[in-house]
């Protein structure tokens, strides 16, 4: 009788974690959504909130794509992210695998002031960036934009704690073998801690490319401008009342990064489930 009640127990915690679960996806879909029905929705209906658009208005991504210079704002883009990140993960790498195996003056020092930059908010240090790229006349161009966010903390952390969760014992066979730092990173560390690169990797190509505060500050034409900053003049654009073409120009932002995650979602889990909490 005991082992029949516990058996329901068992399915009725399932059951509960199952709801929770759908309610979790639901609010998080929900918006996604009413995003991608309003981008199909003529400008009149949108704010009727109906779960299924009484009349289809396609004419709305024409018309976003006719409303800027969409092709160049997607190679700033694109390039902003890309070379943003591959900047960002190779810092990230080094500065992880020093913190991790080798040793120098203070390092725990320095770790823990890294650890302390992650706690200042980014507002903080916007003016002294701005201030700083404007002194080296790089306000409106490619690095301005770029290099204030190739440090990252956040990825540092995790690599080197994920470092640090790698068996000792491979890492001192390469170094009986005469392998040089570089060469443990490239063919012993990276190779093991492949999961947890990609899920850094991910995590710095979805930032950039939803990055906002940083370019819209930096940049003052539509010639370097990015995707995020450019939704935002589209919407405050003096006499452009048509929602259906602003659902379908974020519809352009917010379509790539869903694709990424889509593709690279297993690694993304196995790198943040994966053992890291060795310190």
């Amino acid at each position: 009788m005991s082992m029949i009640v516990s058996e329901r127990q068992h399915w009725v915690v399932r059951a509960a974690l199952y709801v929770a679960l759908l309610i979790v996806a639901l609010i998080a879909l929900v918006p996604l959504y009413w995003l991608f029905t309003s981008s199909i929705t003529p400008s009149g209906e949108i704010f009727q909130f109906q779960w299924f658009p009484v009349h289809l208005e396609f004419n709305n991504y024409p018309e976003a794509w006719a409303a800027g210079p969409i092709a160049r704002l997607y190679i700033n883009s694109v390039l902003v992210t890309v070379v943003g990140a591959v900047l960002q993960i190779s810092v990230a790498v080094l500065s992880s695998y020093a913190f991790a195996y080798l040793r120098f003056p203070a390092k725990n020092v320095v770790f823990m002031a890294f650890l302390g930059a992650m706690m200042v908010p980014g507002a903080v240090v916007l003016l002294p960036n701005y201030l700083t790229i404007a002194t080296m006349g790089w306000v409106n161009t490619y690095a301005g934009i770029i290099l204030p966010g190739v440090g990252s903390v956040f990825a540092m952390f995790l690599l080197r704690q994920h470092m640090m969760s790698l068996p000792a014992e491979v890492i001192e066979a390469a170094k009986v073998d005469g392998a040089s730092h570089l060469r443990i990173l490239w063919s012993v560390v990276l190779p093991m801690s492949r999961p947890m690169v990609v899920t850094v990797v991910i995590i710095a190509l979805v930032e950039k490319w939803n990055d906002f505060i940083w370019p819209l500050v930096v940049t003052f034409t539509d010639q370097m401008r990015t995707l995020p900053v450019w939704l935002l003049t589209l919407k405050n654009t003096e006499g452009f009342t048509n929602w259906g073409a602003v659902m379908a120009a974020t519809a352009f932002i917010v379509v790539p990064p869903l694709v990424v995650f889509f593709f690279a979602q297993r690694q993304i889990i196995a790198g943040l489930t994966q053992g890291a909490t060795k310190g």
